[in-house]
């Protein structure tokens, strides 16, 4: 009986029992999990060396190097159209005229008037016409031999006064014959070298003058109404036609050395401090697909405007390539190379991750992630220079396939 009541008592497990049967139970739910947990499923990539460039990128247009617009400097209508879409035209050449019927009138009664004036003040510094210079020559001459007659003839009568023949009467009209004829060919010799006043000399050239200004004047007016080309070029704007009414100050036509074209491109106001004169510049056009044309910095901008809730600066950036295959005011993308450097490990800048100002990267260790910090320098839109922190055998996670975060020691499975 005693027998039987003892061995119907529970058996009771000792603590050291209790802990290895926790023990075997922990690791049999860890192989569980890690058989049973998904990895997260990333793509990766080594740091490599290569050639890194700094750049910025903006858009332009494309523009002639010298342009000139042909513009109505009057309301009005045009009259006449003396050249073509396309064609080649040589400086100082007419290219359009506007109604205008006063202004040739008006500037040739301005030219008649300027040649008067000229020839009368000439002629006051000539002492006269030289029709007035033949004349006082004839009266010079006349004068002349009449003072010498006068002096002949009084010489006479002195020596027949000596005999007591001539009375004191006829000797003194004698004398005043004399002093007659020495007055009057003195003041025939003053007109033909001191004539004009130089009040009257001053009042003349003053009349040249202010009819040399209306004749400037009215070129002008002419010029207003037939417009040349000061430049040599190419007409490549024409959108005007004959008899068309134009309001003033409206483009009739352009004209432009198109052997020269450049790009005025407008860069955001904290990029003007990174792009200096010379520097290289790409430029691409939507036109022409895998075409890139190249050209240099040729100056900075001068002053910031704001436009749009936009702060920028206008750059000219000249072509070295150009070959007349890029349209005028087309646009285009511009990129600076604003810093350039050979040989510099880097890695794509979706593998770069920032937190409290600190850089990292998640580093592949086995089948686990090391988040590792970086030091980095240069950068572009694609790649950034690493200075620290990583070698070119290492990899790196370039991006997660999955929904799960990065984190240090997350498990990982590589699928590129």
């Amino acid at each position: 009986m005693s027998t039987q009541l003892a061995s119907a008592r529970p058996r009771i497990l000792r603590p050291w029992q209790v802990a290895a049967a926790v023990a075997v139970l922990a690791v049999a739910l860890g192989v569980l999990y890690a058989s049973t947990r998904t990895k997260a499923e990333v793509r990766v990539v080594n740091p490599d060396y290569e050639t890194i460039e700094s750049t910025v990128s903006t858009t332009g247009t494309v523009v002639p190097a010298r342009d000139f617009p042909a513009r109505a400097n009057f309301t009005g209508v045009v009259d006449k159209i003396y050249v073509h879409l396309g064609e080649k035209v040589k400086a100082g050449q007419m290219l359009i005229q506007m109604k205008d019927q006063y202004a040739v009138p008006r500037l040739e009664k301005a030219r008649a008037d300027l040649d008067d004036a000229e020839v009368t003040e000439q002629n006051v510094l000539d002492n006269g016409s030289k029709e007035d210079r033949l004349g006082m020559q004839a009266d010079l001459q006349k004068a002349q031999t009449e003072r010498d007659q006068a002096v002949t003839a009084l010489d006479s009568m002195e020596q027949i006064a000596k005999h007591g023949s001539v009375s004191g009467a006829e000797l003194d009209a004698a004398n005043q014959r004399v002093q007659a004829a020495q007055m009057n060919l003195g003041v025939i010799e003053k007109r033909m070298t001191d004539r004009y006043s130089a009040q009257d000399i001053k009042s003349w050239k003053d009349t040249v003058a202010a009819d040399k200004a209306s004749v400037a004047a009215e070129k002008v007016s002419w010029a207003n109404a037939n417009i040349s080309t000061p430049i040599a070029g190419t007409v490549y704007v024409l959108p005007t036609h004959l008899y068309d009414f134009v309001p003033a100050g409206t483009d009739m036509l352009h004209v432009a050395d198109l052997s020269h074209i450049q790009v005025r491109a407008n860069f955001e106001e904290p990029d003007m401090e990174k792009i200096h004169v010379g520097q290289a510049v790409d430029v691409t056009w939507d036109g022409a697909p895998g075409r890139t044309w190249h050209g240099h910095l040729e100056a900075k901008p001068l002053a910031v405007t704001r436009a749009n809730g936009r702060s920028v600066g206008e750059c000219l950036i000249g072509l070295d390539d150009d070959h007349g295959d890029l349209p005028l005011d087309t646009n285009v993308a511009v990129i600076v190379a604003t810093e350039k450097r050979e040989h510099a490990l880097s890695i794509p800048r979706e593998a770069l991750y920032t937190e409290n100002g600190k850089q990292y990267v998640y580093r592949v260790d086995g089948d686990e992630l090391r988040r590792t910090e970086v030091a980095t320098k240069m950068s572009n839109a694609m790649r950034i220079e690493i200075t620290g922190g990583l070698t070119a055998k290492d990899t790196i996670v370039r991006h997660v396939d999955t929904d799960q975060k990065l984190s240090d020691g997350l498990h990982i499975k590589v699928v590129n």
